[in-house]
């Protein structure tokens, strides 16, 4: 499948593409649709109908039996899937999958879609709520889009008016202020092998700093440590990341520090399609998290709202009873336990500016609504071949109020490999929350303490 390279080259594949012009800020009359007609991240309260239904403040309880311990139960065991989407039917489904979907489907015949009913568990503290009402007045991009001003922590964009401010949201959104977490990642080989790195990764908003001072470090969003725990030729290497709001201006700050050579070093190639960490070459820097870091080097179109079957509520994808060797399997993930549901997104279409230089020449990037996480990412190479589709499996941890990705998964259509990180089930205390961190624990100076632990 390709994109139009045609349009691509005359400058005419979007005419909503955002350019130098400014852009920002809500009218106090469009800002009153929040927490009305739209909830106060954005989204549709209404329903379609009959499928997807009206948002009712997200989940309502936490499920009977869950210990706060971080081990997450399925509030939605008992359901069955209304249907499956497989290689006999998918066309009759296309409309609401992406390209991307639709050709592992048409590529693997054990690659199927299990739909099932949908809920729209995701809420958010209400000091989140109320951060992103009050940014939607307030905010606007700077540097060509490349940053933010008068941004405060939560939602910049709730009602956003081109793809910049779209992705704006997925970059910035609410991960639950402190957390520590310790995952695996996978690179399974064409006939399944696979071999876990494990990792402890902590993700802190400035913010949210014990000692946070609003006037130190205030181009910096948030700040990144991970440690690799295993396979022991790799445990102790350590990356540290600052990630800036305005990277044009102040790039992210990146060191490593490598346990072999006991040394730290800047790590600038820790951006754009730069190697991603342990990954076998089977992601860049920016699929982390689905898409991260500076937006410059794409236009960026806002094509449009759609229903889409996209993963959620994927909670037996954390089941401690589920192994590794049972989760991981040649070609992709075993879709047994994977669940859709049918959601309204925003589709954003990423396309590589003139003379800049990136692996991928497209992205296109599904965000879904209510929680303003991408959902699934179609990647096209140079030729406009499509080439890579980027699955999140998203989940809602009910005890923090928080919608983050159960596991992310990146599929190479040419190579017939992928990548899973984000995986728990067999890791002891997968996650914390609330953690406690300094300044001082995110320096260069600290890289070394983590990597001896």
């Amino acid at each position: 499948m390709k994109f139009d390279k045609t349009l691509l080259a005359t400058g005419m594949l979007a005419v909503s593409m955002f350019t130098a012009n400014a852009y920002g800020a809500v009218s106090a009359g469009e800002a009153a649709k929040l927490g009305d007609t739209l909830t106060a991240m954005g989204a549709e309260v209404a329903g379609n109908g009959d499928e997807i239904p009206a948002w009712d403040g997200g989940m309502q309880s936490i499920p009977a039996g869950y210990k706060n311990d971080g081990i997450y139960l399925d509030p939605f065991a008992g359901e069955q899937p209304q249907f499956t989407i497989n290689q006999g039917n998918v066309d009759q489904y296309a409309d609401r999958l992406s390209p991307g979907q639709v050709a592992m489907i048409r590529k693997y015949s054990d690659y199927v879609i299990p739909v099932y009913p949908t809920h729209r568990t995701s809420a958010y503290p209400e000091s989140i709520e109320q951060e992103t009402i009050a940014n939607a007045t307030a905010v606007e991009l700077v540097q060509g889009g490349n940053g933010l001003a008068n941004y405060q922590n939560a939602t910049p964009f709730p009602i956003p008016q081109n793809g910049l401010e779209a992705i704006w949201n997925h970059i910035t959104r609410y991960r639950g202020g402190s957390v520590q977490r310790n995952v695996a990642q996978v690179t399974p080989q064409e006939n399944g092998n696979f071999s876990p790195v494990k990792f402890q990764d902590e993700l802190t908003w400035r913010a949210f700093l014990s000692d946070y001072n609003p006037n130190e470090d205030a181009n910096v969003l948030f700040y990144f440590k991970q440690a690799i725990t295993a396979p022991a030729r790799l445990a102790g290497n350590v990356l540290l990341v600052h990630e800036t709001i305005d990277q044009v201006a102040e790039p992210r700050r990146a060191w490593v520090y490598n346990a072999g050579q006991r040394r730290v070093r800047r790590a600038p190639q820790v951006a754009y399609d730069g190697p991603g960490t342990a990954s076998d070459g089977m992601r860049t820097s920016d699929n982390f998290d689905m898409y991260n870091g500076a937006p410059d080097r794409y236009d960026w179109e806002l094509v449009g709202k759609k229903e889409m079957y996209i993963p959620y509520n994927s909670y037996r994808l954390v089941d401690r009873g589920l192994s590794y060797n049972e989760l991981v399997k040649p070609g992709h993930i075993n879709q047994d336990y994977t669940r859709y549901e049918l959601h309204r997104v925003w589709h954003v279409r990423a396309t590589l500016k003139s003379g800049e230089r990136h692996i991928y020449a497209q992205r296109d990037i599904y965000i879904d609504e209510d929680t303003w996480q991408a959902a699934v990412i179609d990647h096209y190479d140079g030729r406009g071949e499509l080439w890579r589709v980027a699955e999140a499996h998203s989940m809602y941890f009910y005890d923090q109020e928080v919608p983050w990705y159960a596991i992310e998964v990146l599929y190479d259509l040419l190579s017939g490999r992928y990548l899973a990180n984000g995986l728990t089930n067999e890791e002891t205390n997968p996650y914390q929350f609330g953690v406690e961190r300094s300044a001082r624990d995110y320096t260069p100076a600290a890289l070394r303490r983590a990597g001896t632990r």
